[in-house]
Formats: structure tokens, sequence, C-alpha cells
């Protein structure tokens, strides 16, 4: 789906409405918006609606409409989106649902939506099962309902596969300024990156925020992110379904880390598309980016009135990738002769009452805040009720700011702790003036990370494109620990000193020849600690003899290595494999630890030495790996190294791999290396 071909169905001239009721409620909705172009109602015995010449068919219409809003049961739909693709319409949305959302007592409707894509042929699509789009730059809508969008010339796009969600965000009071708000439904033959990259070439669209449920079509994404990238709109993603596969039963550890949501974080981060968590963080995120757009660093100021809204702006950034930079020296002597000497200047800054409802001294502080070169200014400002109370002097600060705003040329957003707090109109002449107006303190630094994010994205390489090879048919097979592991030494990676055997006195036998203290292991054994298959620092022949005829009955077969020192760390690297991604790395600390700290990374592939280490230096263990405590370290380039080893077999074995899992990999101390202690490898035969 191309961007061209959507065009005459997001911005149609003439529009064709099928069906009753909810038929209607579109031409309603088309006229309170003041929708300039033609609208041709089609029903089998209605003469007119609303005024308008009913037509009986679509062979009747004038000519072949731009855009059509098919309002009719799931059948009939599919004859009519035929007869609308063979006569050169722009596209339509399909309302009726019973398709492939639809439940067991319905069991023709995944046929039903196949059948649909086909009567559509190369004529765009949306839905079926949604509620279509509003178009509020001009006033063109597919829409059913109610909804709280005004026109606008300027504005973000929302798109989402949720109607009632769509809905809801319309209704917003916040000051956000949209300029589509679309629903895909079941994106048969049309997906949200599909219509994101429409709407993004739309020079009034200034940014897209997406509610998505599941990845469809991951090359349209990347599609989309690489055009994103280009125009320099950012995109956000609202990507829920945290818990989906996360728990699922699986042979690896591997698998519980990466599970569905972490892949999907790691891709979008990937991509350079920006991850909200929250309904409210979407709003407020888009209106940043509307206004500042991304920001150019994570250094931002806070200045209230109020140490404990300053207090609660600190507390708010742990976690976030946001900084209340330090003053600098030039900024103090303007703040001091502006604030008093009773004031503690900090970022953030309480600058106390003494400037309340004085404009000149109010834009001498904040300018003096202004200038110190960060990406964001914030003030703390709740506005009072306006039915009870008087805002004169708040709308002094507003000036100041907006003043203050424009001597230094600074960015600069004004903060309402409590949404409430931003009436509507204030909101509005806010961004009028080119000040965010901004809603709850949490959602604000959200935006301010992910902003500043989306900048840093846009300042790395252009990354190449996922690895998605679909897996090759056939069953699954484990490899024992031997194999596995005779297949990563030929990739690069350092394992243990070791030997196979097939009984308990060869296993002894093999033992001496490598040196004692040994560790043995059951082959052929998952989860080898949870039956006592693995035993370590075996001393003598006779400790082997013993604990391999402990094991035999679980074994098939035993692998003897020589001990390894104790590490400086333990590493978990591994791969599984994504339903829509494919397969991905994760690198985390490893061992016993592995999912008690859940101090891990997930890295698309295929991946760069640098991207390598700038995950894994995102680690908490990174501090044991460099050492800690004055224990002598190891080097992160080292390690990185190893863990590109692991990605570039993976990415040769992508067609047969199902699975990687090695944990712990050994960091050695003293730059000796790092060493795979234990491996598994599931592929197809």
């Amino acid at each position: 789906m191309t961007q061209r071909s959507l065009d005459r169905l997001i911005r149609p001239g003439t529009i064709a409405v099928f069906g009753g009721r909810e038929a209607r409620r579109v031409i309603e909705q088309c006229d309170l918006m003041g929708f300039a172009g033609e609208i041709w109602p089609v029903h089998p015995t209605l003469e007119s609606v609303l005024g308008r010449r009913c037509y009986r068919s679509v062979a009747e219409l004038p000519k072949a409409p731009d855009a059509a809003f098919v309002g009719v049961n799931r059948t009939l739909t599919v004859d009519i989106v035929r007869a609308l693709s063979a006569g050169g319409a722009g596209g339509a949305v399909c309302y009726a649902s019973g398709f492939s959302e639809a439940v067991a007592e319905l069991a023709d409707g995944a046929d039903l939506q196949r059948a649909l894509v086909e009567a559509a042929g190369t004529m765009p699509i949306v839905g079926p099962n949604c509620y279509g789009m509003i178009n509020g730059l001009d006033g063109a809508l597919l829409w059913p309902d109610q909804h709280g969008i005004v026109r606008t010339g300027r504005g973000v796009a929302i798109l989402t596969q949720s109607s009632n969600i769509a809905i809801n965000l319309s209704m917003q009071k916040r000051g956000l300024p949209i300029s589509y708000l679309m629903t895909a439904g079941n994106q048969a033959q049309t997906g949200l990156a599909d219509l994101a990259h429409a709407v993004l070439d739309d020079p009034r669209v200034t940014a897209v925020g997406l509610h998505i449920e599941g990845f469809g079509d991951i090359r349209a994404l990347e599609t989309l992110a690489t055009r994103a990238r280009e125009l320099r709109k950012p995109v956000i993603a609202l990507k829920v379904g945290k818990s989906e596969q996360a728990q699922r039963a699986t042979v690896s550890h591997t698998a519980s880390l990466a599970g569905s949501d972490a892949v999907a974080g790691a891709v979008l981060d990937r991509l350079g598309i920006g991850r909200v968590s929250t309904l409210p963080e979407l709003i407020e995120t888009l209106k940043l980016l509307h206004v500042a757009g991304p920001l150019g660093s994570n250094a931002i100021s806070s200045m209230s009135c109020s140490g404990g809204e300053a207090s609660l702006m600190a507390d708010a950034a742990v976690g976030r990738k946001v900084e209340f930079r330090a003053l600098k020296a030039e900024q103090l002597p303007a703040l001091r002769a502006t604030l008093g000497q009773m004031v503690t200047l900090s970022n953030p800054l309480d600058y106390h009452t003494f400037v309340w409802g004085d404009l000149a001294r109010q834009t001498e502080a904040f300018s003096a805040m202004f200038a110190g070169g960060y990406a964001l200014n914030l003030i703390v400002l709740d506005f009072p009720r306006e039915d009870r109370c008087d805002g004169a002097d708040w709308m002094i600060t507003v000036s100041a700011v907006a003043a203050a705003a424009k001597q230094t040329g600074a960015r600069a957003g004004i903060l309402a702790t409590l949404p409430e707090n931003m009436p509507e109109a204030i909101a509005q002449r806010l961004i009028d003036a080119g000040i965010v107006p901004l809603c709850g303190i949490s959602e604000t630094l959200a935006a301010a990370d992910i902003a500043s994010g989306i900048a840093s994205a846009w300042k790395r390489p252009q990354p190449s494109a996922l690895l998605s090879t679909p897996p090759a048919p056939g069953e699954i097979d484990t490899l024992n620990e031997a194999a596995a592991k005779a297949e990563l030494e030929a990739a690069g990676l350092a394992i243990p000193l070791g030997k196979t055997a097939t009984t308990a006195n060869e296993a002894a036998d093999a033992a001496e020849q490598l040196g004692f203290p040994v560790a043995l292991k059951a082959l052929g054994v998952e989860h080898k600690s949870d039956v006592g298959a693995v035993r370590l620092n075996l001393w003598d022949r006779n400790a082997v003899r013993d604990a391999a005829e402990g094991m035999a009955h679980v074994a098939h077969g035993f692998l003897v290595e020589r001990m390894i020192d104790r590490p400086l760390a333990e590493l978990i690297v591994g791969a599984v494999r994504d339903p829509v991604v494919g397969l991905t790395l994760t690198v985390g600390a490893g061992g016993i630890l592995v999912e008690l700290l859940e101090d891990s990374i997930v890295l698309p592939l295929p991946v760069t030495k640098a991207e390598v280490l700038d995950g894994i230096s995102r680690l908490k263990v990174r501090k044991l790996i460099e050492g800690f405590r004055g224990n002598s370290g190891s080097s992160l380039d080292i390690v990185a190294d190893a863990v590109v080893s692991a990605a570039e077999y993976v990415v040769k074995n992508a067609a047969q791999l199902e699975e990687l899992d090695i944990n712990p990999l050994m960091v050695l101390p003293e730059s000796r290396g790092v060493i795979a202690a234990d491996a598994l490898i599931r592929r197809r035969r």
C-alpha cells in the first residue's frame, strides 16, 4: 500500500455513504464539520437523506467517489466493496463486524474477511469492524458517531485499532490539535503503518501517535520509521499487551526474558519510534512534539513557586532519562539579583512568591533560567477555577514565560500538576504562543524523555532492516550441551575444555585426562540443576564415577569439563523467535540471578558491535564486569565481541534456529576472556 493510493480516501472531495442509521450519522458529522465536498447517500428504498438525493446502487452514482462509508451487514459489505473497486472508487471504510474477529458462532468470519480483501482488489479498504476516520483539517469524516474534534489548520495524527479509544481521545480537553483520527479495525488489507505513512506526508501533520494492539507487517513499520526520519516528523506508540507470552512455558530462560513486550520495546527503540505507557502520556507527548519537536538533549529545567512542587519534579525524574542539570555559574548572578537571598538556587528551582504578580521580575528570573541551554524549560503553574477565582496573576506569569522564551529563543512549557487545572482555552492560547501546555508531572517528564530519545535515535546511523527470516519447515530438535557448545566454538565463542563419555568409568577416565577439578553434567537433560544432573568441583576419579552413577538414570551420556575459575560476572546471551519480528538477541545478568535481577536488554537482529556495547553498558551487571569494590575487572569490549559472535551465529542459522540459550556466559578477570559455560540450542531438522 503506497501513500498515493490512500490520498483520495483520507482527503476526499466526494463521499458515498451506504446504509441506514450509521450512514445518516456520517452525513450529519460531515455537515457539522463543514465538509465542502459532495456527499451521495446510497439506499435501496429511501428517496433522500438530510436533503440529499438518495441513489440506489454504486452504478447510479454520478461518478466514482473518492471515499465510501459502507455501513451495511457483513455479507452485503463484500458486494458493495467489489462494485466500488470495479468502478474506480478511491477507497472505503468497512464498518461491519463479524469477520476475522468473530466468535465461534460465526465460523465463516475468516473466510468472509478473505473474500472482502479479494473484492477490494487494488482499492484501499480500512477495517472491517472499525469506525473509520476523521480528517480535522478538511472537515471530511467517514465516522458514524459523535466525537470531540474541532477543525484545525495544523496538528497531530492519531491512529488506533480501537474505535472506542479513538472516541475517548477525541474528547480530550488538553488543547491537543488533532489533524487526523483514524481507526484500523481488523487491518484486513490496510494496516496502521500504512495509514500513518499516508498522513505523515501531509505537510499539515506535525507528529503521529499510534495505539497498537499487535504488530502486523513489520516491514511496513520499518518503512514508516524511515519516512518519519526523512521528514523529521516524530512517531510515538502506545503498544499494549505487556503480559502476552511473557509467562509462556519454555525450556530456556531467554524466552521468559524476551517476551513479546520486551521485543516490541526493542524494535520501537531501534526504529526511533518513541514508546509511551498510557493514554495521558500519549496526549502529553504529542503536545510536546507538536509545539517543540524532538528535544536536542535530555537536560531540562523546572521553576515553581513551591518547594513541594520542586520536590515532586525531582522525584518524578528518578528512573527517567531526563536530567535536571545543575545551574551554570553564569546564571547565578541574575537569578540571585532577581529572586533575592532567601531563595536556594538549584534545578528544580523553588522561586518562592517574591516575584509573584510582577511581570518584569518574573521575566528576568525566567530568562536567567532559560539562558542555561536546557532543551526544555518548565514552569509549574496550576490555574485556578474560573468559576470561583480570579486568575489575573496567573496570566501575568504566562506573559512572563512568553517574554522570556522570546528573549532567549528557548523552548518553554507551562505544566499544570493536575490536568483539570489547565483550562482548554489557555492551553490553546499557549500553543499559539509557541509554549507547550502540559498536564501531569509524570506524564510531562515521560514526554521529555521520549522526545529527547527520538532526537537521539535520529542521530544514530540508519538501522539495517530487521532480521525476520521465517522458520524452515521441520520438527524441532534440542541439541545436547556438548553438540551445542561445539557449534558455538566453531562460531568463535570460547568453551570449557571438555570430553564426552557414555559410562561412569569413561567419565572418570576423561576427568583424569583433563585434570582436576572437573564439572560433570548429564547430557540430554534440560534444567540440569533441578534434577541433580550437574555436579561441580569434583577432585578425584572416585568422586566423578560416583557422581556419574548417581545421575545415570536421567543421562544420555556425560559431559566432563575442567572447572572454570570464579568469574567476575555471569551473563545470559540467547535468542528466541518472536512470531512477528523473528529472532532477537537477549543479553543480561545470568546464572542463578537471571530472573531474580531482571537485568536484561533485547537487541533486534542484525546487530552491530556498537549497538551491543551500548546495550551492555546499560546493564546493572556492567559494574561487576568492569570491576567492583576493588576487584580487578574485564573489558566490555571483550564481552561485546563474544555477544557479536553469538549474534552472527544466530543470523547465519536464522532459518533453522528456534532458540539459543547461553547461560551462564562467564566473564573472567584480568581480560582472560569469556567462556560459554552452558548452552542450549533448539533448531529445525
